[in-house]
C-alpha cells in the first residue's frame, strides 16, 4: 500500500506544479497586455495634449482672445452669420434655462469667469466670441433697440447677462454722443404766453 500511496502523491504533486505554472503564466501575460494598454493610452493622451498645444483643436469655452472690433463687423455681413442666424435678430433664438415654470426675474450675472465660459447655456453676446459690444458696431448695438421706443431692450426679454447688458448700455450711450446712432429728442411742450404774452401786452 505505501508504494501506491507515494505513486499517488507524486502525480497530485505534479499536477498542482503544473496548474500553478500555467496560471503563473496566464497571469504574466495578462499583466504584459494590461501594461501595453496603459502604455498606448497615455501616448494617445499625450498625441492630444500636442494637438491641443499646437492649435489644432482650440477650446470652444476660452475667451482669453480679445476679437478686435474690424472683426465683428465683418463677420456681421459674412456667409457665416447668415448661416447660423439667418434673418433674425441675435437673440431671437435664445431661451433661458431655468428651475420651475416661470424665469427669474433678473439673469446671471455674467457667463464668462477667468476668462472661461462658466455656463452650459450662456447667453447670445458671451457664446458667440465674435459678438463684440462696441460705440462703432451699430450693426449690432441696433438689435438691441427698439424702433418704437429707442430705449435699449430689457435683458428679460433679450437673455442677456447682467454684465453683457451692462456693456451693451454704455455701448449705445458712447454711440449716440459719438454720432454713430441717432435718437429722437423728447418732445416737449412750452407755454409762450409766459414769454411773450406780457411783451405784447406792454406794446398794446
Amino acid at each position: 500500500m505505501l508504494p501506491i500511496a507515494r505513486g499517488i502523491y507524486s502525480g497530485l504533486a505534479n499536477i498542482t506544479r503544473n496548474s500553478r505554472g500555467a496560471l503563473h503564466t496566464a497571469s504574466a501575460l495578462r499583466c504584459k497586455a494590461e501594461s501595453s494598454t496603459e502604455e498606448n493610452d497615455a501616448a494617445a493622451n499625450e498625441g492630444e495634449g500636442e494637438d491641443n498645444a499646437s492649435g489644432t483643436a482650440p477650446d470652444p469655452k476660452d475667451r482669453s482672445k480679445a476679437i478686435p472690433v474690424e472683426t465683428s463687423i465683418r463677420y456681421l455681413k459674412s456667409a457665416a452669420y447668415k448661416q447660423t442666424y439667418g434673418e433674425d435678430f441675435v437673440w431671437t433664438q435664445y431661451r433661458r434655462n431655468h428651475k420651475g415654470m416661470y424665469a427669474p426675474r433678473k439673469t446671471r450675472k455674467t457667463c464668462i469667469r477667468q476668462n472661461r465660459i462658466s455656463t452650459g447655456n450662456p447667453c447670445p453676446i458671451c457664446r458667440d466670441e465674435y459678438l463684440v459690444l462696441d460705440y462703432r458696431n451699430t450693426e449690432l448695438l441696433e438689435q438691441f433697440i427698439s424702433p418704437h421706443s429707442g430705449d435699449v431692450l430689457s435683458y428679460s426679454k433679450t437673455g442677456l447677462c447682467q454684465k453683457s447688458h451692462l456693456r451693451l448700455m454704455v455701448a449705445v450711450q458712447q454711440a449716440r454722443d459719438s454720432g454713430y446712432l441717432t435718437y429722437d429728442v423728447p418732445f416737449r411742450e412750452y407755454d409762450y404766453d409766459e414769454y411773450y404774452g406780457q411783451e405784447q401786452k406792454q406794446k398794446a
